[in-house]
């Protein structure tokens, strides 16, 4: 579990905001699941999906995600991932092949997370933020993704990253803009 723990250079918990907002979001949470469930809430609700909000600049960071309070998924699922091991609580990265209209290509990939509750073990969280037609919740031990597989060629990976896939990072820290 150590590598699910650990502070990184994108899942930089150390950072003294994230720390600093983690115990703000555990204070007077008693179980793991509670403070998990806020932190979910908080990165789902308070910052903004650059391509929904059309928000600049692109984060990769969970530092840079707070700061800015904007992230794509995979940003914002480097800050959760941060939030959650700042209060010693084991947090992967999980990908999805989806395709980006209705069905068949093109394909886009789509970051989500897993957290480790003591009561449910390992447990997938999509914190991408919600709109009409996107309704991820916090609900363990049942999972409610952003999205269901529903074309042929999609994809719901099961691995459980430790560390953001590098051609995720390349995406992020290569490109300043949405546009």
């Amino acid at each position: 579990m150590k590598a699910y723990l650990d502070s990184s250079e994108y899942i930089d918990w150390k950072h003294p905001l994230v720390a600093f907002k983690a115990a703000e979001l555990a204070e007077g949470c008693l179980t793991d699941e509670t403070v998990a469930k806020r932190c979910f809430e908080f990165v789902c609700d308070a910052i903004k999906h650059s391509w929904d909000y059309r928000m600049n600049p692109v984060t990769c960071k969970a530092s840079e995600v707070l700061i800015h309070g904007t992230g794509y998924c995979y940003a914002k699922n480097h800050l959760l991932a941060a939030l959650l091991r700042a209060n010693s609580i084991p947090a992967g990265l999980c990908y999805q092949r989806l395709t980006v209209a209705t069905d068949g290509p093109p394909y886009c990939l789509h970051g989500l997370n897993a957290v480790y509750l003591k009561q449910h073990g390992w447990y997938r969280i999509d914190a991408r933020g919600n709109k009409p037609g996107v309704a991820a919740e916090f609900s363990p031990p049942t999972e409610k993704l952003a999205f269901p597989i529903i074309d042929a060629m999609e994809r719901d990976f099961q691995e459980i990253w430790a560390e953001p896939l590098p051609l995720v990072v390349q995406a992020l820290t290569e490109n300043k803009t949405v546009a």
